[in-house]
């Protein structure tokens, strides 16, 4: 497996049209059915608001979140009073 294929709730999903004409789609991932982030999904389209289960082809890509906890340094092993 891919790991781009890999998502997290929160993460966005992009889908693009592989033919002419065709609409593009994006969804927030609400939802995994295995606990490393493999496919497949419960994405909430932004279009209709439905929560539907996808599986992700090749015209999909994942945008991963970030928490803002991702950016600050870790405070593992120090005391929570400590300056």
């Amino acid at each position: 497996m891919n790991s781009d294929t890999r998502a997290a709730v929160g993460d966005r999903i992009i889908v693009r049209g592989t033919r002419p004409g065709a609409a593009r789609r994006d969804g927030e991932v609400v939802g995994l059915h295995h606990p490393d982030g493999s496919p497949p999904y419960d994405v909430r389209w932004s279009d209709t608001g439905r929560v539907t289960e996808y599986l992700p082809g090749p015209d999909a890509q994942i945008h991963h979140f970030r928490h803002e906890e991702d950016d600050r340094p870790s405070s593992a092993g120090r005391h929570p009073f400590a300056d």
